[in-house]
């Protein structure tokens, strides 16, 4: 039997999950070049909200055998994601932002493997960061296109530490070939990435669901005026 590396296990493994994630509605439209200011800045705040829980835990267990060697200089969106919230939510951005419910779940489930199972915060990392650097540069030029935005709102897609990307996740996925796991350890971790790509979704949709009540509202209100006019009419004609 040969022996496939963890690198490509990982990838492999979430492929589906990935797939599923850049189909759901939020991102096709995002992909597509339909991007809202409000749906994108509730974007950015929960973003901040995930990437505080998952550094700050990251570093908490910076010692620990397996999670302290994705320690890695150049990958932290904390500052960033401070500056884009700065940018759409005012000064007093950290009264304003709150996380939404998907969101929120996404945080807890990061504390919760920190606390049980530290070995499993490579799921997350995995997750979010090599999607950064990959998908995320594209995403970067559609929105800042899409909003109209120049050098501001979008430093959460800067990585002005690591010079080539490129050469930067094939230094990660070596990483992860040489931990020191066995198989259970990777298939664990391969189930929560697939959990993490899953949260990723609801929160996706949950944003898209959330961009469209107003929308609804405004066109359930145009429906009942238009019946109410209908009716009155019809009143009016007897």
């Amino acid at each position: 039997m040969v022996e496939v590396n963890f690198a490509k296990q990982l990838k492999e493994g979430t492929k589906k999950s990935h797939t599923m994630a850049e189909n759901t509605s939020f991102v096709s439209s995002f992909l597509r070049g339909v991007v809202d200011e409000i749906s994108y800045r509730q974007l950015v705040a929960n973003f901040y909200f995930i990437y505080q829980a998952l550094e700050s835990e990251m570093n908490l267990h910076k010692d620990h055998e397996y999670v302290g060697r994705l320690a890695l200089d150049g990958l932290a969106r904390h500052d960033a994601l401070v500056n884009d919230c700065k940018y759409f939510y005012g000064y007093k951005w950290q009264d304003t932002i709150r996380p939404t419910e998907q969101a929120q779940r996404y945080v807890n489930r990061i504390h919760e493997v920190a606390n049980k199972t530290p070995e499993l915060l490579i799921a997350h990392h995995y997750t979010r960061y090599m999607g950064d650097l990959s998908g995320g540069q594209i995403l970067k030029g559609i929105a800042q296109k899409a909003l109209n935005l120049r050098d501001v709102g979008l430093e959460f897609y800067d990585f002005p530490e690591i010079e080539d990307k490129k050469e930067f996740k094939e230094s990660y996925r070596s990483i992860l070939d040489n931990l020191p796991i066995d198989q259970s350890t990777m298939n664990a971790i391969i189930t929560e990435a697939n959990f993490a790509f899953r949260l990723n979704m609801y929160m996706f949709e949950e944003i898209q669901g959330n961009a469209a009540t107003p929308l609804i509202k405004i066109l359930m209100s145009y429906f009942k005026d238009f019946v109410d006019e209908m009716t009155y009419s019809k009143r009016f004609r007897k």
